[in-house]
């Protein structure tokens, strides 16, 4: 089984967004029994808090079911538990590798890595552009997917 975890920020926009598309693309794929797939935050301001209503409305938008949700905060007894932490933008990397002591094991990865690219998702909460994030989460989803099937992993 492989164990994943999407992080941004709040955990209420772009990590929600990518749980509900990765689940999603792995149920479609006929997968979920080998994938663990979940989301956390990099700081507490949303903790408790439910998806940004943008999200919801993109997903539902697309046809993707939410996964059900509330936010919470990544923290170093998390890392054992997965094997890829996906963060969204270079400042989500830079607190996840500050958070999980450096990373050891090198299991820290930037979504759209998975994609050829080295470019930030944008937060929504600030852009307000729901049709780019998520535009740009299904990107890195097909990515990671296609990824995992080639290494073996899926």
């Amino acid at each position: 089984m492989v164990r994943i975890v999407f992080c941004c920020h709040g955990n209420i926009c772009r990590s929600p967004l990518a749980q509900s598309v990765f689940a999603y693309l792995v149920q479609e794929a006929g997968l979920s029994d080998d994938c663990c797939i979940d989301s956390m935050a990099t700081s507490t301001e949303e903790i408790g808090n439910p998806p940004h209503w943008g999200t919801v409305q993109k997903l539902r938008e697309v046809g993707i079911p939410l996964v059900p949700h509330r936010a919470r905060q990544i923290a170093w007894r998390d890392y054992a538990r997965f094997d890829f932490i996906i963060g969204m933008d270079n400042w989500n990397m830079k607190n996840l590798r500050r958070m999980l002591r450096g990373d050891p094991e090198g299991k820290v990865y930037k979504l759209l890595s998975f994609a050829g690219s080295d470019r930030d998702i944008a937060d929504p909460w600030y852009t307000g552009d729901f049709d780019a994030t998520y535009a740009d989460v299904l990107e890195g989803c097909n990515g990671l997917l296609e990824y995992l099937r080639g290494s073996g992993a899926l």
